[in-house]
């Protein structure tokens, strides 16, 4: 580990002595997560890339290391009285597990849609868990409410220095395994890790720039930062819906506007390019939110100093979930098709045509015929076809092939060819 001077910031919210204090109070609760070289990335990005594994930590999440630090400073009278949160799922199990370490009782109020194997999780860890809102803004709504007639204490996901202190040790951990690391990449909602990695790189004396990436679909930090005070968006569509918060707080914000580089944002296909590509290359399962990193890597690493440490903050991903998004990324990457093809119903037709897929060596997953159609002639049949491709430049040689032998080919509205 090599020698950082640390810097002195009275102004900060947080010191150094916070952090490495939280730190110690995590000894034994918290994994030290491993980081892991990729040299697929690495490749990609001209220089040396490394995973920080959060999706191995325990509740699958970085959120806990905030969680038993916020729960642990609370008052013996607080503790009698309960706490209370609201999550989708990271933050939930944060809290729950750190109330049955503490001994507190909890409740949580979760989304209605909130993902089954989260919602039983979070129950698993000793929590009463409470569907009730239609989204995460409303479960929160009816959290606060419950906090302030029941007395128990609100345990926010990210807006308390002690949450922010908690995720910062996540940054000091970084520094150690990787002391000459150039950029972090922190998967970034309402800023309570970025904050905190940020603020724990700063005050260690690390010359290294901390990045915060969003999702394009929930991404408020830009305007935040452009106004000097936070911006509630109005709508959010993301799959990456542990980092889908419509607004950061104040604490966050000023943090983050004075101590991380930038924030970057990515696309719902680069995330899914970015799941796929963990899956198959560094054979971790990570959640939407926690692979929005690699995916602003895959979209171009311009800027970003070596060596390069990217966090992968959580892994909690609902299993049909994490199927539609694997499949949205191997038709992004080229590797999976699907293709309408209208023939005449007469014998033979198929074999024709499935003798031409033959001869472009795709794997046919599965044929499908329709006869019903509306517009479709009676003397025609139409055949949806899945197949499996070798990427974007095999997918055009099937499709150049149909269509030089006079196929007539139409795509889903999904499969943009």
């Amino acid at each position: 580990m090599s020698a950082l001077e640390p810097v002195n910031d009275d102004i900060s919210p947080i010191s150094l002595a916070d952090i490495e204090r939280a730190r110690r109070l995590l000894n034994g609760v918290t994994a030290y997560t491993p980081i892991e070289t990729s040299s697929s990335l690495s490749a990609v990005a001209g220089t040396s890339v490394f995973l920080k594994c959060e999706n191995l930590q325990r509740t699958g999440s970085f959120k806990l290391r905030g969680a038993f630090t916020r729960l642990s400073a609370l008052s013996e009278t607080d503790r009698k009285k309960g706490v209370i949160a609201a999550s989708a799922g990271n933050h939930a199990q944060g809290v729950a597990v750190a109330a049955r370490e503490l001994g507190i009782d909890c409740i949580v109020f979760m989304p209605n849609g909130a993902a089954l194997p989260k919602v039983t999780a979070t129950r698993t860890y000793g929590a009463e868990v409470r569907l009730a809102g239609e989204d995460l803004a409303e479960s929160i709504e009816l959290a606060q409410i419950e906090a302030a007639e029941s007395g128990r204490v609100f345990i926010p996901p990210f807006d308390h220095v002690d949450i922010v202190t908690g995720q910062a040790t996540l940054g000091l951990e970084v520094l150690e395994q990787v002391p000459q690391v150039g950029t972090i990449l922190v998967p970034t909602g309402g800023g309570g890790l970025l904050a905190g990695v940020a603020i724990a790189v700063h005050l260690s004396g690390s010359r290294a720039q901390v990045v915060g990436v969003q999702a394009e679909g929930a991404a408020a930090f830009p305007a935040s930062l452009s106004k000097g005070a936070p911006v509630r968006l109005t709508q959010m569509a993301t799959i990456a819906d542990g980092i889908a918060v419509p607004e950061p707080s104040e604490l966050t914000l000023g943090i983050v506007r004075k101590h991380v580089a930038e924030i970057r944002t990515v696309t719902e296909e680069q995330i899914g390019e970015a799941m796929l590509f963990l899956s198959e290359r560094a054979k971790l399962v990570v959640e939407p939110a926690g692979a929005v990193g690699v995916a602003a890597l895959l979209a171009g690493s311009i800027g970003l100093e070596g060596p390069i440490v990217v966090v992968l903050s959580g892994g909690n991903v609902d299993t049909l979930l994490l199927n539609r998004v694997l499949l949205h990324g191997l038709v992004v990457a080229g590797r999976f098709m699907e293709m309408i093809v209208r023939v005449s119903d007469r014998p033979g037709s198929l074999v024709k045509l499935l003798t031409a897929l033959a001869q472009t060596e795709c794997n046919v997953v599965s044929v499908e015929h329709d006869r019903t159609s509306t517009g479709l002639a009676a003397t025609d049949v139409q055949i949806a076809v899945k197949v499996e491709t070798k990427g974007q430049d095999h997918k055009a040689e099937i499709i150049a092939t149909l269509k030089r032998l006079q196929y007539d080919v139409a795509f889903p509205a999904v499969e943009k060819a």
